[in-house]
C-alpha cells in the first residue's frame, strides 16, 4: 500500500514538472518589493466588530460583489450569475435585471436609474423595469477587459475604473502575479457620451469615491496596497497623488459619505508569501502555470477601514475569523447602516453605525 502510495505521488510531481516545463505562462512579470507591512495596532488593532452586523439573505445570493440601496430601501446586488438581485424590506430576494455578465461596482443616479460597471459587458444603466442600456464599452479606441468600480458626480458624470485591460474578470489574479499596471480611471459623460481616460497604468484600479466637494476622486490601486488621488478641480486638477499608501491588506472598494468619511472594504489582509514571491519574476512564472488550488490562500478576514478627507485612518472594523463576513469587497453607507458586499460570499452584511 504504501509503495503504491509513493508511485502514485511520483506520477502527480512527474505530470507537474512537465506541466510546468512545456505550458505557456499567462503572465510576463516583473519584480515588485512590497513595503513593509504596517503593524496591526493603533487605530488598526484587531476586533470583532463585524461580528455585530446583521447578515441579509444568507444562502440566497450568490457573491453580492458591490451594494447600493435605492430610495424605497430596497438592497441592489450584483451576483456571479450575470443578474441584478434585488432584497426587499420584508426579506424577499428577487431578480431585478440580468446582464449575462458579471455585474460588479453599482449606484443610483439622481433618475434612480442603476448605473452598472459590468466586468464583461462594460458601463451599463438599468431603469426602473429593469431595461437595460450600454453606455460604454470602450474609451481611446481600447475596449474595457473589467470594468470594475464606479461613482457619480453630482453633475452626471461617472467615475469608473478598468481594472485590467490585459486581464479579465476571472483572470485577476494573474494581475496580481504580473505586477505589471494595467488599469485604467475613466469618466463618462452622460449629457455628451463622452468618454474620457483620466489616468492610465494604475495596478489592478478597482473602487472609486469623490471627496464632499467633488474635487477629487479617489482610486483604489488594490496590488499596491494603496489609494490614488486624482484632482478634478483646483490648481492641481489633471495632476494625481498618493492618498495613501501601505495598506494593511488589499484594497477593494471605496465609498464616501460624502461628508468627510470614505469607507475602505479591504479584500483580506496581507499575505506574507505571496509579499516574498513578488520580487521574484521566474517563480511567478512557474506559479502562473500552477493549478490555482496550489496558490497561496487569501486569509479569511472581514476588514473595513474609514478614512478621513486628509488620508488618515481614523477607525477600523474586524472580524479576524472570517466566519461571519469575509472577502469584503464593498461598503456602502444607507441611512446609518454599512451595507456590505462580498465577491464570493453568500451574504450581505448590514452594521449599523454609532
Amino acid at each position: 500500500m504504501i509503495k503504491k502510495t509513493g508511485l502514485v505521488i511520483l506520477l502527480l510531481l512527474v505530470v507537474l514538472v512537465a506541466l510546468l516545463v512545456v505550458s505557456e505562462a499567462p503572465v510576463d512579470p516583473v519584480s515588485y518589493n512590497p513595503p513593509q507591512k504596517p503593524e496591526m495596532a493603533g487605530v488598526l488593532a484587531a476586533n470583532n466588530l463585524l461580528e455585530k452586523a446583521e447578515l441579509l439573505a444568507v444562502g440566497r445570493i450568490n457573491g453580492p460583489e458591490d451594494v447600493d440601496v435605492d430610495d424605497r430601501g430596497r438592497v441592489y446586488s450584483g451576483t456571479q450569475d450575470g443578474k441584478i438581485m434585488r432584497l426587499l424590506p420584508d426579506g424577499v430576494v428577487e431578480t431585478f435585471a440580468e446582464t449575462r455578465g458579471r455585474p460588479l461596482g453599482l449606484h443610483f443616479d439622481e433618475r434612480q436609474n442603476l448605473i452598472v460597471c459590468d466586468a464583461y459587458r462594460g458601463l451599463l444603466s438599468i431603469d426602473r423595469d429593469g431595461h437595460i442600456t450600454t453606455l460604454a464599452t470602450s474609451a481611446e479606441g481600447v475596449p474595457f477587459k473589467f470594468a470594475d468600480d464606479l461613482d457619480i458626480a453630482s453633475d452626471g458624470i461617472i467615475y469608473f475604473t478598468d481594472a485590467s485591460d490585459k486581464f479579465s474578470q476571472e483572470e485577476y489574479l494573474y494581475d496580481l502575479l504580473e505586477a505589471r499596471p494595467h488599469g485604467r480611471l475613466i469618466s463618462y459623460d452622460p449629457a455628451t457620451g463622452r468618454v474620457k481616460v483620466l489616468l492610465k497604468d494604475l495596478y489592478f484600479a478597482n473602487g472609486v469615491a469623490l471627496s464632499e466637494n467633488e474635487d477629487f476622486v479617489l482610486v483604489n490601486e488594490t496590488y499596491r496596497y494603496r489609494i490614488r488621488r486624482y484632482w478634478l478641480k483646483g490648481e492641481k486638477a489633471g495632476t494625481n497623488d498618493i492618498f495613501i499608501d501601505n495598506l494593511p491588506g488589499f484594497p477593494d472598494g471605496v465609498s464616501a459619505d460624502r461628508k468627510g468619511t470614505f469607507w475602505v472594504a479591504l479584500f483580506t489582509v496581507r499575505n506574507d508569501i505571496l509579499d516574498r514571491l513578488q520580487p521574484l519574476p521566474l517563480v511567478k512564472t512557474l506559479m502562473s502555470r500552477l493549478p490555482h488550488f496550489l496558490w497561496p490562500k487569501p486569509l479569511p478576514y472581514g476588514f473595513v477601514l474609514a478614512l478621513d478627507e486628509g488620508g488618515n485612518i481614523i477607525k477600523s472594523l474586524q472580524e479576524p475569523t472570517g466566519k461571519h463576513l469575509k472577502e469584503i469587497t464593498s461598503v456602502q453607507e444607507h441611512g446609518g447602516y454599512l451595507y456590505l458586499g462580498s465577491l464570493n460570499s453568500d451574504r450581505i452584511g448590514r452594521y449599523k453605525l454609532p
